[in-house]
C-alpha cells in the first residue's frame, strides 16, 4: 500500500458553491442515500481513524456519481468547497478491489486547507461532501472521468476505469460567522453589510475617528474561545479610516490562520476572548495599530478598521 501526500491532491483553488445547504438547519440540507444496487457492491468496515477496510464485488462499474454515507457524524455541515476541512481520503479500485492510494490517517487535525483543492484531482467532490457533517465516513462510486486525467494516470487507471472514494471528514471549519446578532449602539463607528456568502462590506460614516480602541461583536458564537494557546482560524478584512480603502482581505481565498502574536496589538486585544463564530468590528488607532510606519496600502499614522469572522480553532501539528 503506497501512500498519497497530500500537495499531490491540493494544487489549485476553485471557487465552486455548494447549492441547498443550509449551514443552521441540517435537514434542509439532507445527504444523497446511495443507490442499493451499487451501495451493496460495496463494504467499508474498520475504525474511523484507520484506513478504511474496503471490499468491493468487482470487477464495478457505474455511469453516474453514486454517494452514500457509512457514518453521519454530528459536526458541523459542509455547505461549500470553499469551506476549511481536515479529511483523509483512500482511493480503490473497482476494477480489482485494492487500494490504490491514501492520505496519511495519521489523526493530523492541522492538515486544514479549502475542499475546493481537492476538486484537482477529483472534479465532483463538491458533490460527494455536499452537507457532510464533520465526523462523517462517505463512500462514493465514481464513473469513468470523475477522476481527473493526469491523476487517474497516476493511479494506474485506464479511461474507462470506474473508482471507489472513502472520505473521512475529520473537522471543519465555518464558512462565516454564524452567531446571534447583536445589538450596537455605539454612534460614530462603521457599520457592517453582508453578501449572502457572509462577506462583510465596511461604510465608514464622515468625520474624525475614534482615538480610543473600538471593539464591537456584531454576531455572538457560542463555540470555542480564541486565546494565545493556539491558532485560530478567520476571514477578514481591513481597510483605513481615512481612505476607505481595502488593504488586505482573506475572503478572495482561504481564511487565514492565525495567532494572537503575530497581530498589531489593537487587534490582538480585541480579538482575544471572541468566540468560534463571531463576528467582530475592530477599530485600531494609530498607537495601536502601525503607528508612524508606512505599509503597503497603509498610510502612516493612520487609524486601521477591520472586520474578523471567527471561524474555528487550529489544531497543533501531530508529533
Amino acid at each position: 500500500m503506497r501512500k498519497i501526500p497530500v500537495a499531490l491532491t491540493v494544487v489549485a483553488l476553485a471557487a465552486v458553491g455548494l447549492t441547498g445547504c443550509s449551514q443552521s438547519a441540517a435537514d434542509a440540507c439532507p445527504r444523497p442515500s446511495a443507490d442499493p444496487e451499487v451501495a451493496n457492491l460495496v463494504t467499508v468496515t474498520g475504525d474511523q481513524e484507520d484506513v478504511p477496510r474496503v471490499k468491493v464485488y468487482t470487477p464495478l462499474h457505474t455511469d453516474e456519481l453514486v454517494v452514500g454515507d457509512v457514518v453521519r457524524g454530528e459536526g458541523a455541515p459542509i455547505t461549500t468547497v470553499d469551506q476549511v476541512a481536515v479529511v483523509d481520503v483512500s482511493v480503490i479500485s473497482a476494477e480489482t478491489g485494492e487500494e490504490i492510494v491514501s492520505t496519511p490517517y495519521d489523526g493530523d487535525l492541522s492538515r486544514a486547507f479549502a475542499l475546493s483543492r481537492w476538486e484537482q484531482t477529483f472534479p465532483t467532490f463538491d458533490r460527494i461532501v455536499e452537507c457532510a457533517t464533520e465526523g462523517s465516513r462517505i463512500v462514493a462510486a465514481l464513473p469513468p472521468g470523475d477522476v481527473a486525467p493526469e491523476a487517474a494516470e497516476s493511479f494506474g487507471m485506464s479511461e474507462e476505469d470506474s473508482a471507489v472514494l472513502v472520505v473521512d471528514v475529520r473537522k471543519v471549519f465555518l464558512p462565516r460567522a454564524d452567531g446571534a446578532n447583536q445589538f450596537n449602539a455605539d454612534r460614530g463607528v462603521p457599520s457592517v453589510v453582508r453578501a449572502p456568502n457572509g462577506r462583510p462590506g465596511i461604510i465608514v460614516p464622515d468625520g474624525a475617528p475614534p482615538s480610543d480602541l473600538v471593539v464591537q461583536t456584531i454576531k455572538k458564537g457560542d463555540g470555542e474561545a480564541v486565546s494565545s494557546d493556539a491558532p485560530f482560524r478567520a476571514h477578514y478584512t481591513g481597510l483605513t479610516w481615512a481612505d476607505r480603502e481595502v488593504f488586505q482581505t482573506t475572503w478572495d481565498g482561504e481564511p487565514a490562520s492565525l495567532t494572537l502574536d503575530s497581530l498589531v496589538p489593537g487587534v490582538a486585544e480585541a480579538l482575544e476572548g471572541a468566540t468560534v463564530g463571531s463576528q467582530v468590528l475592530v477599530v485600531v488607532p494609530p498607537d495601536l495599530g502601525y503607528g508612524e510606519e508606512e505599509r503597503s496600502g497603509i498610510p502612516a499614522d493612520s487609524t486601521l478598521v477591520f472586520v474578523f469572522d471567527i471561524l474555528g480553532i487550529d489544531a497543533a501539528p501531530a508529533e
